[in-house]
């Protein structure tokens, strides 16, 4: 459970909720639930994890609650459901939020118990509730994957709701919020910078690290240590990614049980985060400290791709564009380097986009509420952040190199806000120099 300084204000929960019910049909309610925790095997559940766009309107981040927002007829209602207090589940897991907790979080003044959330929406779509207006129209968030019990999905809850009351339409309200999501306030940028510096400081500790004879997953494991000290034990964005040599091709190495080799590189793609906003970072360095001729010019080739998009990323410009551009320089590279014959051969070494959202996830989601509209193509908009993070990834000579900022999207460009973490490679080599001194 977080503290209350992990969270935007309250106030801007508020905020948010009252900007989408200005968003949707009139005379709507909306639900929207937390999700609860998935089993993972016989008694034993994986970790918690809130539905984001839930948390993004209510900042409640505990499992099996519910919130209700209604607007018709000009008037505007809402009601947060959380689980009551139970000793017996506390002895086990610990504390819930209390009603007064949660109205504080959420600044949502009707907090009621979880089990009285089923009967309240009944009567409301039936048109017997002292609380609720009967609504013409329903959204829920029509993700597939939301969970609301262990052997319910909200589509389950869906079909339940359709069979009882069949004359109300429901609407997805996913791409309402997701489409909120894309820009930043103040507030968000805050938990967001936080997140960049424990990032920081976590890369650093893990390079003073990295020596021929290393195993990758010690790499890994000083990465987390040092991202959850400088968080409170907040934990990743993601599992990390610590591929060195031969591995470093493989775009999602899941194993990293090798030893790093004098004369590898080892290519690191990781994040901490804060309050639920993620940073994600890519570098790869060479183990030994020194880049080799060929791996120096790759790197050059790939850094000056990133730099590409830091000079071409702006309000207007899409991220179909940013790769396009990112695809002719690296495909132009490649055959200057003599490692292609044709630029039509770039799938072979390059085959990711450049860029995505980023948010209260990795890679944050969205659907255009017209539905046409892929993320690649939607204009930047100020107060959007994205990735920058091409890569050329060479398997018959064991070399993958990925170079991953975070930009802040701005009126006239873009800000990097993870310019400070160590990639130039003369800094880089001049970095392993410094730690060799004191070894």
């Amino acid at each position: 459970m977080m503290n209350y300084d992990e969270r935007v204000d309250s106030c801007e929960y508020q905020r948010r909720r009252r900007d989408l019910a200005r968003k949707i049909k009139e005379d709507s309610l909306i639900v929207l639930f937390s999700g609860v925790e998935k089993k993972k095997s016989a008694d034993e559940n994986y970790p918690f994890e809130v539905n984001k766009n839930f948390y993004y309107l209510t900042g409640i981040d505990q499992s099996d609650s519910v919130i209700i927002i209604s607007v018709n007829g000009g008037i505007y209602r809402e009601y947060l459901f959380v689980a009551p207090y139970d000793e017996k589940k506390e002895k086990w897991t610990g504390k819930l939020l209390t009603f007064a907790q949660a109205s504080e979080i959420s600044a949502c003044q009707n907090v009621l118990p979880t089990g009285a959330f089923g009967a309240m929406l009944e009567r409301a779509l039936g048109g017997n509730s002292e609380e609720l207006e009967e609504p013409k129209h329903l959204y829920f968030d029509f993700e597939k994957e939301n969970k609301i019990a262990e052997e319910t999905s909200v589509s389950d809850f869906r079909g339940k709701i359709a069979g009882m009351f069949p004359a109300i339409p429901q609407f997805d309200v996913y791409p309402y919020v997701t489409t909120m999501r894309l820009v930043k306030s103040s507030q968000e940028m805050k938990l967001f910078k936080r997140a960049v510096s424990a990032t920081k400081a976590a890369i650093e500790k893990t390079v003073a690290a990295i020596r021929p004879g290393v195993r990758e997953y010690e790499l890994a494991d000083a990465f987390l240590h040092e991202v959850n000290d400088q968080t409170g034990y907040q934990g990743l964005s993601f599992a990390t990614i610590m591929a060195s040599g031969k591995n470093a091709a493989i775009l999602h190495y899941p194993t990293p049980k090798d030893t790093c080799l004098d004369g590898d590189l080892i290519l690191m793609d990781l994040g901490g985060r804060f309050g639920y906003y993620n940073a994600d970072v890519s570098r790869t360095f060479p183990v030994n400290g020194k880049f080799d001729d060929l791996q120096l010019k790759l790197y050059e080739m790939v850094l000056n791709a990133n730099k590409l998009v830091i000079s071409l990323a702006r309000p207007g410009v899409t991220i179909r564009e940013l790769q396009n551009a990112t695809k002719a320089h690296l495909a132009k590279g490649m055959v200057d380097l003599g490692l292609m014959d044709s630029e039509d051969d770039l799938i072979k070494y390059y085959f990711h986009g450049v860029s995505h959202l980023i948010g209260l996830d990795t890679h944050d989601p969205y659907e255009s509420i017209e539905g046409s509209v892929d993320y690649h193509d939607i204009p930047l908009q100020p107060g959007m952040i994205i990735s920058d993070e091409p890569g050329i990834y060479i398997a018959e000579r064991g070399i993958g190199i990925r170079i991953e900022d975070d930009l802040y999207i701005t009126e006239s460009g873009c800000v990097n806000l993870t310019s400070e973490i160590l990639k130039e490679p003369k800094d880089i080599e001049a970095f392993f120099s410094k730690l060799q001194g004191t070894r």
